[in-house]
């Protein structure tokens, strides 16, 4: 078996910004939150963490940051994934410099590469990477799927480790987990399918709603690995309408809000990209309250 990254839940974690640039004390701040939480990794950098208009020096400060606030503590999963294969091993190399525990690598966005690209793709990120490498399956953004088989001929490499699943394609999930076996750990992408991939033999997520409720949805793989697979379902669920709101606009906008509401930075984010909408924030905040969630 392959070196684990992490087992149980992992933060997608926001990037609080201002008109200034990074607000690194905010940042703080929320890492040393989670931590105190019981969160099992950081993942700097990735769709939450706004890399797409973060500038190259800005990228590479935000995960040396994360990384030395954490200081081992847990691992940190840089994002490092481009539509500019050359670019992503240049910032993989740099992760790997800077003591990342591992990389989470998208697919090549826009450019939508065929499974034989995907392959190369990923193989040279990997060939170059001294750290173990998830892949990071998001078609509904990035416009192109891995392909259970492309799966299968990547967990070749000793490097990729992992995949992160937010295709929401349950069956096609099944068929990696099939195809792979213990060559490739699976993480949900999406918070409400935690447990579906869970007894698919899944060992964890990569989760937006841990920016919120790191205890909880590190509880809800708790409870499934002791056994308790009522109780882990049962809290998946009741948090169900919360994580509805977290997405009823396009991630990262919902949980921007969220985490500013709560005292961790400003309600900031980059165009395109815009605050979300009134009606929208105000359900989600009572939402909040009604969980019991403090809010500054």
């Amino acid at each position: 078996m392959k070196k684990r990254v992490f087992t149980g839940a992992a933060t997608a974690i926001v990037t609080p910004m201002n008109e200034n640039g990074v607000d690194y004390e905010s940042y703080g701040r929320l890492i040393e939150w989670q931590i105190e939480q019981g969160i099992n990794a950081i993942v700097t950098c990735g769709t939450t963490g706004e890399s797409s208009t973060l500038t190259d020096e800005e990228h590479r400060a935000v995960m040396k940051y994360a990384v030395e606030k954490v200081n081992g503590r847990v691992p940190v999963i840089a994002g490092t994934g481009s539509n500019d294969t050359a670019y992503a091993i240049d910032l993989t190399e740099y992760a790997c410099e800077i003591g990342a525990d591992a990389m989470l690598v998208v697919t090549p966005y826009y450019n939508k590469a065929t499974q034989n690209g995907l392959i190369e793709t990923f193989t040279m990120i990997a060939d170059r990477s001294t750290k173990p490498i998830i892949l990071y399956n998001v078609p509904s953004r990035t416009g192109v799927n891995i392909a259970p088989k492309t799966c299968q001929a990547l967990a070749e490499h000793p490097n990729i480790v992992a995949i992160k699943e937010a295709s929401g394609n349950i069956s096609q999930i099944a068929e990696i987990a099939h195809l792979c076996g213990d060559k490739l750990d699976i993480y949900s992408g999406n918070d409400d399918q935690i447990v579906p991939l869970l007894a698919l033999g899944g060992i964890g997520v990569i989760s937006v709603l841990s920016n919120v409720m790191p205890k909880e949805t590190v509880e809800i793989c708790d409870r499934w690995f002791k056994g308790d697979v009522a109780g882990s379902a049962k809290l998946q669920l009741d948090l169900i309408p919360f994580i509805n709101s977290l997405f009823c606009e396009v991630n990262p906008i919902p949980v921007k809000a969220a985490v500013a509401a709560m005292g961790y930075g400003e309600n900031y984010l980059r165009l395109p990209l815009t605050r979300m909408e009134s009606q929208n924030r105000e359900k989600m905040l009572g939402l909040m309250k009604e969980l019991g969630i403090k809010l500054g």
